[in-house]
């Protein structure tokens, strides 16, 4: 990654607060008249070493194309957008709705497997999983669609109550396993529907 130079940061400062406070992308004159340039081509020149070094980019033949972007760029796998629904508890089963509530991005490169549409995150709520290192407060990224396999982890529906377990099948008959000895196991008596697959988790830093 190349340095900036005092003046083109100083450059690259004056577009990016325009950026962030709504306002056009300047044009040459406007830069070389907040920077004291006496001519545009200064600007020009500059513009041209921020493009160079990626600092910089725009389309060429269009006025005001201009846009900051970031020198690792091109080291960045391509984004997807995974859904997130809410909370699932991790603790006693409970009856809780899930609606969409935003998204979370992620780079496909980065966390090994490519999101589909069946795809979906949720906030683990409890402490039921942490013989899994699932804690209270991890966001959990499922997979809607494949059988589980016995010892996968599960986002499930339970006799119509919501839960993240372990799931298990002993004398063919299935049943969700916490990891905390503190819960029982839930077994179900009318049925056990599986939401989810886990896939991977994503975890803030605590303070």
């Amino acid at each position: 990654m190349a340095e900036l130079t005092p003046t083109r940061q100083r450059v690259l400062d004056f577009i990016q607060t325009e950026v962030h406070a709504g306002r056009p992308i300047p044009t040459l004159r406007e830069i070389a008249a907040k920077l004291g340039f006496r001519a545009h081509r200064a600007a020009a020149f500059h513009l041209d070493a921020l493009k160079r070094d990626g600092f910089i980019e725009c389309e060429s033949g269009k006025a005001r194309s201009l846009r900051v972007t970031s020198p690792l760029a091109k080291l960045r796998g391509r984004l997807a957008d995974i859904p997130f629904y809410g909370s699932i508890p991790a603790g006693f089963s409970d009856d809780r709705e899930q609606h969409p509530d935003g998204c979370i991005t992620v780079d496909v490169t980065t966390i090994g497997f490519k999101p589909t549409r069946n795809t979906f995150a949720l906030r683990v709520v409890g402490d039921s999983m942490i013989g899994k290192f699932i804690c209270d407060g991890d966001i959990a990224v499922f997979e809607h669609g494949p059988e589980p396999r016995a010892g996968q982890i599960v986002a499930a529906l339970i006799d119509r109550k919501n839960t993240l377990k372990t799931f298990v099948v002993k004398n063919g008959k299935p049943f969700l396993k916490a990891e905390n000895p503190k819960y029982p196991d839930l077994i179900p008596s009318e049925e056990l529907v599986i939401q989810g697959v886990f896939r991977m988790l994503i975890r803030k830093a605590r303070e």
